[in-house]
């Protein structure tokens, strides 16, 4: 599986090149699959999750002129049958996974079986935006503010903190837009491993474990300042 992780999906010409790159095609030969399940906790987040798939939402990916442009709603994949969705998941060329609450997301993710899956994708581009790119790291960095929107009670509230790990760098997204570099460089310093903080003009490209940043803006690799207790 190769991975493009963006703030704010294909939001420059730069991040349009590296998505092509990973494809090895055009966007015009390539099908699409969008994952909108994470928005939904949020107020008017069905409102919020049309716009992604109709391409009318602030993060460009839908109206880039895909072949073939589905939805794979998380949501409803333990209720149907495997045969129902995983041929066309293997088929599709990217997947990509929208915003919202991360927490939300990796519950989904992991009930409907789909977080499993994807490490057997070798041939899939994983496009992340937002939430969607920060479920891929190891860690949670907005587990305090998704705790809002989990029901009392819930079993989504364990382990907020942590997230799926298919990559092994934590990520922090919207850098300058709705996380200063402050709060961003207060939240690393609690972790042991390097975190990338990144701005709406910014994504991080994986391939074959190789991270390369690809940036018409902003972003920092913080060091962490936590050691472990003896």
């Amino acid at each position: 599986m190769k991975l493009l992780l963006t703030s704010s999906g294909i939001s420059n010409a730069s991040i349009h090149d590296a998505l092509v790159d990973l494809l090895g095609k055009p966007i015009a030969e390539s099908s699409a699959l969008i994952v909108p399940t994470g928005i939904y906790p949020f107020p008017n987040g069905s409102r919020m999750a049309w716009g992604a798939i109709s391409g009318t939402a602030s993060s460009p990916f839908a109206e880039l002129g895909w072949k073939s442009l589905g939805v794979l709603e998380l949501t409803a994949l333990t209720s149907i049958q495997e045969e129902s969705w995983v041929p066309m998941l293997r088929e599709t060329d990217v997947l990509y996974v929208w915003g919202g609450n991360v927490l939300y997301l990796r519950y989904w993710m992991e009930r409907s079986g789909l977080a499993d899956l994807l490490p057997s994708l070798h041939d899939l581009v994983y496009v992340g935006c937002s939430a969607g790119s920060i479920v891929t790291t190891p860690y949670n960095c907005d587990a305090e503010s998704n705790l809002r929107f989990v029901p009392s009670g819930s079993e989504m509230a364990l382990a907020a903190e942590r997230a799926l790990g298919l990559v092994d760098f934590p990520l922090c997204v919207h850098l300058g837009e709705r996380n200063s570099l402050a709060e961003i460089e207060a939240w690393a310093a609690g972790v042991p491993v390097p975190t990338y903080a990144i701005d709406d003009e910014t994504a991080i490209k994986v391939t074959n474990g190789s991270v390369e940043v690809i940036s018409e803006g902003h972003w920092k690799l913080l060091n962490p300042t936590w050691e472990p207790s003896l």
